[in-house]
């Protein structure tokens, strides 16, 4: 067996480490004669799996305890309708930072449910930037400010934490979660596909501050399994099993590599090594502006674009896989999550400098 090196936006690469510790026990899990798969979601083993990934995930990321944690089912996009939902009505506005995709898509359910105030859009600048800090204005009265941390299509990410003042943060973390260290009583909700940085797809973790939670509507219109504060009670539905044991493991193997600090250096140096050839002369450019580029999704393009197919199919032949750019943008796109080694980031980096010499 050959692994190759795996670029994937995602689902995205996992640690060889947590792929092998799932197969040992796939068959058979602390000694059960079952897999965690075939086990009832109420026993003592699973139990003891879903606190131990809170627990991991507490102290990576220094929560205290007025912070709920739950594992829920439907990617963050269910969560561009559930948190307001839970927390808008028609007299209530919240603001949203559109710097991407995901963000608009966000945006659009925010307005099913109460009012949106967009303080920022780079759209018509096709993405290419978020906005600086201290350029916008937040409203005292909004009931949260949400943006997108990491954008996965356009390559974009902020450098830092929006200042919000008393107004809660509610952040989609899916592509960045783990990967640098945030400042947790600032938000009021963070949500995160676990696909890209945590886990397999099929999972959702959502961090909520209990002050933030009392807030949220109690409405007998909201569906009960849609109910934030449902799922802080109790596990409420039988929840997808197998992905949070896999959140677990990758939370375990994050914290044995030395924890967020450990990836956040890690992060630089390996999307340095990229953005180094991308700005080495002009056979390759960066598809977002230098200030807003992301350690996650590094994307670019070749100034000939028609060296860009073959570019992708020569490095597949090099194992170089997942390279390709989001439809909706095309070029180039290299993602560096927290299981990319960085001996898959110096292979590509190796690779773009002989591709240049040989079509420079």
């Amino acid at each position: 067996m050959t692994r190759v090196h795996n670029f994937s936006a995602g689902p995205a690469a996992l640690p060889q480490p947590v792929l092998e510790k799932a197969q040992s026990q796939l068959l058979d899990i602390a000694g059960t004669g079952r897999s965690i798969m075939e086990m009832s979601h109420r026993s003592a083993l699973y139990s003891e799996v879903d606190h131990q990934a809170k627990v991991r995930l507490r102290d990576l990321l220094g929560l205290g305890s007025e912070f709920e944690i739950m594992f829920l089912q439907g990617g963050a996009s269910s969560q561009f309708m559930m948190l307001p939902m839970n927390f808008l009505e028609e007299e209530h506005t919240a603001g949203y930072l559109d710097t991407g995709r995901w963000s608009a898509k966000a945006i659009t359910e925010a307005r099913r449910f109460g009012q949106v105030d967009v303080l920022f859009s780079s759209e018509d600048d096709a993405y290419r930037r978020v906005p600086e800090a201290g350029t916008f204005e937040v409203d005292p009265q909004w009931t949260y400010l949400h943006y997108t941390s990491n954008n996965t299509v356009a390559g974009t990410q902020f450098p830092y934490e929006p200042h919000a003042g008393e107004v809660p943060l509610a952040c989609d973390a899916s592509s960045d979660l783990l990967s640098r260290a945030i400042t947790p009583d600032t938000y009021g909700l963070i949500y995160a596909g676990a696909q890209k940085n945590v886990g397999p797809a099929g999972v959702t973790i959502v961090i909520i501050r209990r002050d933030f939670l009392e807030r949220s509507r109690v409405s007998g219109e909201i569906p009960t399994i849609l109910r934030y504060r449902t799922h802080a009670e109790k596990i409420f539905n039988t929840p997808p099993v197998f992905n949070v044991y896999m959140v677990g493991l990758v939370l375990e193997w994050l914290q044995e590599q030395g924890g967020v600090a450990h990836f956040e250096e890690l992060s630089h140096r390996k999307a340095g090594l990229i953005y180094e050839e991308i700005d080495r002369d002009g056979f390759y450019e960066g598809a977002v502006e230098a200030g807003s580029r992301s350690l996650m999704n590094v994307t670019f393009r070749l100034a000939d674009r028609a060296l860009e197919e073959r570019f992708l199919e020569e490095a597949s032949e090099e194992k170089l896989m997942g390279l390709k750019g989001h439809r909706s943008v095309g070029g180039v796109r290299a993602s560096l999550y927290n299981a990319v080694p960085l001996a898959s980031a110096e292979a590509l980096a190796q690779f773009m400098r002989s591709f240049r010499e040989q079509y420079g």
